[in-house]
């Protein structure tokens, strides 16, 4: 393969909902362009794109393809991305190292959700979009309905290139009214017949070519004033002003194939190479510390790991985008991500799993390697003379989540391995050690995104796995004052234990006063605060201590073996064992012995001082409350709703967005346990949530009162 020079390059990504056709598609590219002799296909599991295991048991993508292309003298690096929504961290990966978005429709269901939600990622990268109607030859398919559909939710910048003369099974031409032609097909598709436009066709055509020059002159003032001076522009003055209407998203082009039948393909393989935006002159990519870098081959050399897979004998290869600079076989290239030195001795341009060695790699261009050392999925790696560093790659937060275990409890260590890696893999498979909840966590994007990962490990590595369902990170607290001593003593030959704390608990808020007197069971109690602690808990809120010992009562040397006592019982709550937050301990008493006590003294009595107070002070379960927003189909809100009202969420608000219904909601992190399923039950897979977490909360009563005893009954247990 020959070195492409910046200007050469086109980096693009392929999005679309499942069952658009996408993987049918990159067939068709990679025959046409003669890098396969013969075309797979999805069902008989021998496709380009899709070639991991699990891909082909499922039949579905699972992970980003790169493949690159080489057409009418440019390379085409596309980034085949899965549709699921579960499998939404493969796009995102996927536009933050490509220049343009090829959105991907089925003719037979329009605009989806899976569209919108890739529409709104294009929106957040700022990277121009080309919309490209599929499955033409479908008996269901339905253009002018999708058409109409792009144009309800984008308004006018979406501009038809083309369109079918007819669709269902005989499709099988296309009037393109960039180059003003009429392509047909036969029936083996490939190369098409190029035509004059049939009369019957070409007042549609001219008012569809008047549309495109519209759009293409209103981004370039020259342009503009030809337009308006001669009402017309010659080919390449279109190009020029579609791709800088392009790049500043003010055109989004429709363009149409069927990718079964490879027509279509070709020609919009040659629009991408002419006419779609180059890495040079794509937005500039920004380094952690807000410097935009210039793609520019010349320049310092500066690579960025964007995606790791492990593959069956080989281990891990590493996918890189060239940022700076020309990059090497042999080079030597500093991590400054994590401080190490790399040697990238082999260098691939790739096509799925087919790998071809290339000697170099300008700026702007993906590439491939293997045999690193000490790198990771998001590291920089660049030459001794620069000091680049790009900022790891944002993903959605996780939506479904689940407790694993291996069913051989000794491979518990080999399981963390191997979730490690995987993670590397997919970083939206989030993997949690909770110490907390005593559980291994994994988080996903959704139920089938968990399933994968689950049959990946009990294939791929012969791990046996048991999910289950999660605990619940609850809180405790306290909603009112409670006074409480203890005396620890214990005598057994010797020197002894002594120590007697007396303290008062009640609830912390930010900015709270200092106490001054408590009143309990007609008793005064006068504080004077000799000195005063506050700790940030690592599971949020605060526990403050305040020293009001006074006539030395209690040694100053006890008082930090007191603060030990009370964050043993703030890690382990009195209620249900799970951690308290916000509470003001007072300790203002106790006793102490000449001889026998001593800090475990100390510590044991605060801390069973502090749980007694805590019983008594109006204690309260807090939970996770997450905010939710579902984008759901007008027909399917009610249905929505009705759920939603049963899972104790509180309904924040709903507004309509471009054909489908926004709704915002608050809801317990204990009812989101199975809400992806049971939302794509409810509107047969064509509604998207996203979760964010919100705050702590109070559970209710009855809630409390069931939590209660099922601690109660795990304690007797045990």
């Amino acid at each position: 393969m020959k070195v492409y020079k910046s200007n050469e390059i086109k980096n693009i990504s392929l999005l679309g909902s499942s069952g658009s056709g996408k993987t049918t598609l990159v067939e068709a590219m990679l025959y046409e362009s003669g890098v396969i002799k013969r075309r797979g296909s999805v069902e008989n599991q021998n496709t380009v794109s899709d070639y991991f295991p699990v891909e082909k048991e499922y039949g579905y993508s699972v992970f980003s393809t790169v493949v690159n292309i080489e057409w009418l003298g440019k390379k085409l690096n596309i980034i085949d991305c899965p549709g699921s929504d579960d499998f939404i961290g493969g796009a995102v990966t996927s536009l933050n190292v490509t220049d343009t978005a090829i959105i991907l429709l089925n003719a037979q269901n329009g605009v989806e959700v899976g569209t919108q939600n890739h529409f709104r990622y294009t929106e957040k990268y700022n990277k121009p979009v080309i919309f490209l109607v599929n499955q033409l030859d479908h008996e269901k398919a339905d253009y002018e309905k999708t058409v109409e559909q792009l144009k309800e939710m984008y308004g006018s910048k979406v501009v038809q290139i083309q369109y079918p003369i007819q669709v269902g099974p005989g499709f099988n031409a296309l009037v393109d009214v960039l180059k003003m032609k009429m392509y047909q097909w036969k029936p083996e598709g490939g190369a098409p017949e190029i035509l004059d436009i049939p009369a019957s066709e070409m007042d549609k055509a001219k008012e569809l070519h008047n549309a495109l020059l519209e759009a293409a002159a209103e981004n370039d003032e020259t342009l503009m004033d030809k337009y308006f001076e001669q009402g017309s522009l010659e080919e390449e003055e279109m190009r020029t002003g579609i791709r800088k209407g392009m790049v500043m998203r003010d055109v989004f082009p429709i363009f149409c194939v069927c990718a079964g039948k490879d027509m279509g393909v070709r020609r919009l393989m040659e629009f991408l190479g002419n006419i779609s935006p180059s890495v040079s002159n794509a937005v500039l990519p920004v380094t952690t510390d807000g410097r935009e870098v210039p793609c520019d081959e010349n320049g310092p050399t500066s690579i960025y790991i964007f995606k790791t897979s492990v593959e069956p004998h080989i281990g891990e290869v590493y996918y890189f985008k060239v940022m700076s600079g020309t990059l090497k076989a042999g080079d030597d290239l500093q991590n400054v991500t994590r401080g190490s030195k790399e040697r990238l001795s082999q260098l691939y341009s790739t096509a799925g799993q087919v790998r071809t060695p290339i000697e170099e790699l300008c700026a702007g261009d993906i590439g491939a390697t293997v045999k690193l050392k000490d790198t990771r999925t998001g590291n920089t790696l660049n030459a001794k003379d620069c000091d680049f560093e790009f900022p790891s790659i944002k993903y959605p937060e996780p939506k479904y989540r689940r407790a694993i275990k291996p069913v051989n409890e000794a491979e518990a260590e080999k399981l963390s391995s191997i979730l490690t890696r995987m993670h590397e893999e997919d970083p939206t498979w989030v993997i949690e050690q909770s110490k907390e909840l005593k559980q291994t966590i994994v988080l996903g994007q959704g139920e089938f995104h968990l399933r994968t990962l689950k049959w990946r490990l009990e294939n791929n590595d012969k791990m046996m796995v048991e999910f289950s369902e999660p605990r619940i990170p609850y809180r405790e607290t306290i909603t009112k004052a409670a006074r409480a001593d203890y005396r620890h003593k214990k005598q057994s030959g010797g020197a002894g234990q002594f120590g007697e704390v007396h303290l008062i608990v009640e609830p912390y808020y930010e900015g709270m006063p200092d106490p001054d007197v408590f009143k309990f069971n007609g008793q005064e109690y006068k504080i004077s605060v000799r000195d005063k602690q506050e700790v940030n808990l690592e599971w949020g809120g605060k526990l403050v201590l305040i020293n009001s010992i006074v006539g030395g009562a209690i040694d100053a040397r006890f008082v930090p073996a007191i603060m030990k006592g009370l964050m043993d019982r703030m890690e382990q709550g009195p209620l249900t064992g799970s951690y308290a937050r916000d509470v003001r301990v007072i300790v203002y008493d106790g006793k102490m012995h000449p001889v026998d006590s001593n800090e475990i003294s100390f510590r044991l009595a605060g801390r069973n001082a502090f749980a007694e107070a805590f019983k008594n002070a109006g204690p309260k379960i807090l939970e996770p409350i997450y905010d939710l927003e579902v984008l759901v189909p007008s027909d399917k809100m009610g249905d929505v709703m009705s759920d939603l009202q049963g899972r104790r969420a509180i309904i924040m608000g709903m507004h309509s967005e471009k054909g489908f219904e926004k709704l915002t909601a608050k809801i317990p992190l204990k009812e989101l346990s199975n809400y992806s399923t049971a939302l794509s039950s409810l509107t047969g897979g064509r509604a998207s949530f996203s979760m964010k977490f919100a705050s702590y909360e109070l559970v209710p009563a009855d809630v409390q009162d069931k939590l209660l005893k099922e601690y109660e009954a795990t304690q007797k247990e045990e």
